[in-house]
């Protein structure tokens, strides 16, 4: 076996030197560059920003938003900063983020949160304007900021195309539909002007039962007597409370709603209501194919 020989303690090769002197150069930022770090609140931008293509560094309750929000999936990267309303803002300063995303409901939260990183506020149910067009725009922002403009044109194009052809599936005699998502056994909100789903509606070519006010963000939390006088297709959203089940199968109120006793009423899985446009086409695919599984039967 040769015998290795001896280099000097103090010798280090000319290119090796050279690659450390040129590391040191770089800015400590500059690896992150392409895609900052990210940490949200808000599960809307959430699934924006896996929408895009950006894994955010950390989100608030990410076991909730799989339960209430189910896709885009997380990453099993994303940090979980606890409760949306009380992160964990130590844990969060740990993790030094570029910058925190926040909507409106959060706003109080800002001047601790900017201690940590730029703070951006991003609203989007707002009482003017078309929701859709809302939704765009929140798109377009949130792909900004990350620096990835032509990610978020490409969402709004391919969510716009998904829904056009989605809509050219359906049958043009569709019965009006009743959205619902269950808060106890004899409370729902009940989804219509202004919200995710009426706009999805709307771009479905699909008529929405109820026509009366709604509140911010779109919905009215209504006890079940309130739908008794509709006569529509009803749409059930999941998650369903625990026990709900098992106290509908003995409640007069609901066996008496129209689409229950008939048969005719749609259960859909969790599709974030107040989401934006991952939620909005996650809705329409999973609407249009239980109406076509329906009209099947």
């Amino acid at each position: 076996m040769p015998t290795p020989v001896p280099v000097p303690r103090n010798t280090v090769p000319a290119w090796l030197s050279g690659l450390v002197l040129l590391l040191l150069l770089i800015p400590a930022h500059a690896s992150r560059a392409d895609s900052p770090a990210i940490a949200t609140l808000d599960w809307t931008i959430a699934e924006t920003l896996v929408a895009l293509g950006v894994a955010p560094q950390a989100v608030a309750q990410t076991e909730a938003y799989r339960d209430w929000v189910g896709e885009p999936a997380l990453p099993s990267s994303v940090t979980d900063l606890g409760l949306r309303t009380q992160p964990n803002l130590e844990l969060l300063a740990t993790l030094a983020p570029d910058r925190i995303l926040i909507s409106p409901m959060f706003a109080n939260l800002t001047p601790r949160l900017s201690r940590i990183a730029p703070v951006e506020n991003l609203a989007l149910y707002t009482p003017e304007g078309d929701t859709w067009q809302q939704m765009c725009r929140l798109t377009r922002q949130i792909a900004r900021l990350v620096g990835r403009p032509a990610a978020g044109e490409r969402l709004v194009d391919d969510t716009e195309a998904r829904l056009a052809s989605l809509r050219e599936r359906l049958d043009d005699d569709q019965a009006p539909l009743l959205l619902v998502q269950f808060m106890d056994s004899r409370h729902v909100r009940v989804f219509g002007n202004n919200g995710l789903y009426e706009a999805v509606l709307d771009r479905l070519g699909l008529d929405n039962a109820w026509q009366r006010p709604t509140n911010y963000w779109g919905f009215a939390l209504v006890g079940i007597e309130a739908l008794l006088d509709i006569d529509a297709r009803l749409v059930v959203v999941e998650p369903l409370p625990v026990g709900v089940e098992e106290q509908l199968a003995s409640s007069g109120l609901w066996q008496h709603l129209p689409s229950v006793r008939d048969g005719t009423r749609i259960t859909l899985p969790p599709v974030w209501s107040f989401g934006a446009l991952p939620s909005a086409r996650r809705f329409a695919e999973q609407l249009v194919t239980a109406l076509e599984g329906s009209d099947d039967a």
